[in-house]
């Protein structure tokens, strides 16, 4: 199914969405889980797939406001240089262990809502992600039983403001200005994408391919960022990992290909759907 967080005139709620429409889950399970984290936390998919059994849609999807799909996660852990033309474009050398940096809930807006620019730099970078959701949570959780561990998947924009990232060797203010990630439009949840699926990512600006790549290049798969994350640090349902940009980012062209204000970049899975975003200046 596919699993949205959004927002009406009554407030912040989630739901199933299907051929265009919204059932709000929040009000047909009685106010039983607060949010989405909290009915992956209590792996209620099934009883949400009841709740709607025959019933009509409660909005259509283009009357409510989306939210990031899981708009309070504890954690989002990022993997940098994930992809071997990545690495080579950046002039880095492939790590034996995963690349890891943290984002912030607040650098993240929903499909449809724009992704801003700050006024302190020019430089604001594409990159199209794959990002996994944590169903099951855990410690030192084996490569072999990750898969286990995934509540779904959705599509995500690690917008990057790139004279910042470059700063020092931490990258966390590159990568973390308010609002410049996006996060969407929906999870699909992963009884639909078998383990180690062959997924295609396709970054476009402006309706031009500027990235594609499939999870079959992976330098670090899934199942190893989990293993990897997992030995330092307990995972908890909604935890979000977002899983590495392929190469073609707009800082390594030539000329290089910056996100402007009127752009609209989407980030497109196959097995998931489109992200779409507008960009827009920081007032």
């Amino acid at each position: 199914m596919k699993l949205v967080s959004f927002s009406t005139s009554r407030g912040p709620s989630f739901g199933i969405v299907r051929d265009n429409a919204v059932f709000d889950l929040g009000q047909r399970l009685g106010g039983r889980y607060a949010d989405l984290k909290a009915l992956i936390a209590a792996d209620a998919f099934a009883q949400a797939a009841r709740a709607i059994e025959g019933a009509q849609p409660d909005y259509l999807l283009s009357d409510v406001n989306l939210l990031p799909v899981i708009p309070n996660p504890e954690q989002i852990f990022c993997v940098g240089l994930n992809y071997a033309e990545h690495v080579k474009e950046t002039n880095r050398e492939t790590t034996e262990q995963p690349v890891i940096f943290m984002r912030l809930s607040a650098s993240q807006v929903a499909h449809g809502q724009p992704m801003l620019r700050p006024p302190e730099s020019q430089q604001f970078d594409y990159e199209g992600e794959i990002a996994v959701i944590i169903g099951r949570g855990g410690r030192r959780i084996a490569e072999a039983d990750a898969w286990n561990h995934i509540a779904g998947y959705a599509c995500y924009n690690d917008g990057s403001v790139r004279d910042w990232q470059r700063h020092t060797t931490q990258w966390g203010p590159g990568k973390n200005f308010y609002r410049t990630g996006g996060f969407g439009p929906w999870m699909v949840t992963s009884d639909e994408i078998e383990a180690d699926a062959l997924m295609t990512l396709v970054t476009r600006l402006n309706g031009q391919e500027v990235q594609r790549a499939t999870t079959q290049m992976l330098i670090h798969g899934i199942a190893k960022q989990i293993a990897y994350l997992s030995t330092f640090t307990p995972l908890s349902a909604g935890d979000v990992i977002v899983t590495g940009t392929p190469g073609g980012v707009g800082a390594k062209r030539n000329p290089p290909l910056f996100m402007k204000a009127g752009d609209v970049v989407e980030v497109e899975v196959d097995r998931i759907g489109v992200l779409r975003n507008p960009v827009a200046d920081e007032a």
